[in-house]
């Protein structure tokens, strides 16, 4: 699977009446059987708040990579997709379960993560040859 972009941003209301400034989207777009595809995930705003309980970051951004600053929202859809390989045939998940949230980003390599983002900078795509690459390995 070839990862092209990962990237996230607060949704903003469109119309007086609607939810969407209590949501954050992040989005992952990869290539793979030579088909491009992006999982979409909504989530809860709330949870860019709380990411310092399952995550080692404490502060957003969470890390640079050379000039550019790598936000939480940006990792999410990756983290998902890392975690649950099987999104890879979704369009686009929901989630506003905390407990649902924090369990995609349990046994993270959260030291690889500037590696991808990395190759996206530089290479403007990175191969990601196993998600278990990204899995902590209990021993």
């Amino acid at each position: 699977m070839q990862i092209i972009s990962c990237k996230g941003h607060e949704l903003e209301k469109e119309k007086s009446n609607t939810p969407e400034d209590f949501f954050n989207s992040s989005e992952i777009t990869f290539q793979e059987d030579g088909m491009e595809k992006t999982l979409h995930v909504l989530y809860v705003r709330y949870f860019d708040e709380v990411f310092q309980e399952f995550t080692p970051y404490h502060q957003d951004p969470i890390f640079g990579v050379g000039e550019n600053s790598v936000n939480f929202k940006d990792i999410v859809a990756l983290v998902c997709l890392l975690k649950n390989p099987g999104l890879r045939q979704r369009k686009r998940i929901y989630i506003n379960s905390k407990q649902e949230f924090a369990a995609y980003f349990k046994e993270i390599n959260f030291n690889k993560l500037p590696e991808i983002f990395r190759a996206l900078r530089q290479k403007k795509s990175y191969e990601l040859p196993s998600p278990l690459e990204f899995i902590v390995q209990s021993s």
